[in-house]
């Protein structure tokens, strides 16, 4: 009898074992399917072609806004989808206008300068004769918080705090430097400057000036302009030297009232549980620089393709997957909280959210989010996604970030990842003029879209 027992539990366990086996090996076969058909036949990069070459940059509010919304309606109309509609957000509207003058004037040791420099998000116009005034030079916001009103109205403060070198991460030094743009000139119109220069964030030794929102909240905007690399070097080397160096600024840009645009939604309705939802996304906006081909015309282009994969293989997904490119990620992120809210009046349930957003570079992996309570157990279930990935170049499946329009989901309980390509030279085009169709790589582009449509694939046979 005992041995009887014996074999029984040990034909039970080769059992279970070759069933694990075979399960593995289906899923390894139709990630391969998956990478081979975007690989060879995805329209993603075509389809960012037309985004910023036919379209351009994509301001939220602009007409090329909305011809951006309509151009991808259509898209995800002609593929197949179970549903595609539109969701209307009202966005803050900003143009940049046409002058962006800037330069060291009467300097005692090299007389004018020109400084190349583009106004931030939301940045005040000058008057029409400009403005010029004496430049203090700070390192942090908190440098200048711990200065006296005194010292600093009526002054021009420069924001010189670089991105940090050491940091293999891009991303973390981006994050750990980007308070000095989003809130320094804030605290210096509070403080009674009459405008902010910001240096640009960037590890990159160019010139090229970087844009990005400044947030005034209820304070009045001063003018504020991002300043590339090496003009923040010059001003910070003659600032070492003359101490009452003055810098001349114009700009027309201009605050104009909200604008109705739209976050572009389409979905593949799920056979077994279509009220369970597993969101793809990017943001469809970008600065008025460029062409918005990193930032995010990519991530918007590769969730699409995540649907027309699916479609073009005939998987018929157990969830129902949406694909959804936000509205005015740059300049508020009324896209994503507006979705969020309407997910959650509408009792929708979202399973699991993944964003696009740190360009079309070569794939790395995912970074993971959900409130802690339920964060642990989704890491764990995931774990065995990365040995089907890797072979791909998708060795990092990690705790820690996610993506900006996909946030306002974390406290509906939803699993986020953020799709993680190699950062090393996102920053060289980041809110600059060098985004543009030509600096992203067919490849790289079509690799994520591949990691993310396999990713797709095994959350909605495994879930959580």
């Amino acid at each position: 009898m005992r041995f009887n027992i014996f074999l029984i539990i040990f034909l039970i366990t080769v059992s279970l074992s070759n069933s694990i086996q075979a399960q593995n090996d289906e899923d390894v076969e139709k990630v391969g399917d998956i990478f081979d058909n975007v690989l060879t036949q995805s329209s993603s990069y075509n389809w960012l072609h037309y985004l910023c070459k036919n379209i351009g940059h994509r301001i939220a509010g602009s007409p090329a806004g909305a011809a951006a919304v309509e151009y991808t309606r259509q898209m995800l109309d002609t593929m197949g989808c179970d549903k595609v509609w539109l969701q209307p957000v009202k966005v803050p509207y900003w143009t940049r206008g046409n002058i962006a003058e800037c330069r060291i004037i009467n300097s005692q040791i090299a007389g004018d300068i020109k400084l190349s420099a583009c106004a931030l998000g939301y940045s005040a116009a000058t008057d029409i004769a400009g403005i010029s005034a004496e430049v203090i030079e700070v390192k942090s916001v908190s440098e200048l918080e711990k200065m006296s009103d005194d010292k600093v109205k009526g002054k021009i403060v420069f924001f010189n705090a670089p991105m940090d070198p050491t940091k293999v991460s891009t991303f973390s030094a981006y994050g750990e430097a980007g308070h000095q743009r989003t809130a320094g000139p804030r605290k210096a119109a509070e403080k009674g400057a009459v405008a902010a220069l910001v240096r640009s964030l960037t590890l990159k030794a160019d010139d090229i000036p970087h844009s990005g929102v400044t947030i005034f909240d209820e304070v009045q905007p001063i003018p504020a302009l991002g300043l590339g690399i090496q003009s923040a070097e010059r001003l910070s080397a003659l600032l070492s030297k003359e101490k009452q160096l003055k810098v001349y600024i114009r700009l027309d840009c201009k605050k104009h009232k909200d604008q109705l645009t739209y976050n572009v939604i389409g979905e593949i309705k799920g056979s077994e549980f279509p009220d369970k939802i597993i969101l793809i996304g990017g943001h469809i906006d970008s600065w008025d620089l460029g062409e918005g081909a990193h930032d995010d015309g990519a991530g918007c282009v590769q969730s699409m393709e995540v649907l027309h994969v699916f479609k073009r293989l005939g998987i018929k997904p157990r969830h129902t997957i949406r694909c959804v490119l936000f509205a005015n990620e740059e300049n508020g992120l009324k896209g994503g909280s507006t979705y969020a809210d309407e997910a959650k009046n509408k009792g929708e349930k979202h399973v699991a959210a993944i964003e696009s957003d740190g360009g079309g570079h070569t794939p790395r992996g995912f970074g993971m989010d959900a409130v802690p309570e339920i964060l642990k157990d989704a890491y764990a279930k995931t774990q065995k996604f990365r040995e089907i990935l890797a072979p791909y170049g998708f060795y990092e499946l990690v705790t820690g970030g996610s993506g900006a329009d996909i946030g306002p989901l974390k406290n509906q309980n939803v699993v986020l990842f953020g799709y993680r390509p190699d950062s090393q030279r996102y920053f060289d085009f980041h809110h600059t003029e060098n985004d543009v169709f030509e600096s992203v790589h067919k490849r790289e582009l079509e690799l994520g879209a591949a990691g993310i449509a396999s990713l797709v694939f095994l959350i909605d046979k495994y879930c959580f």
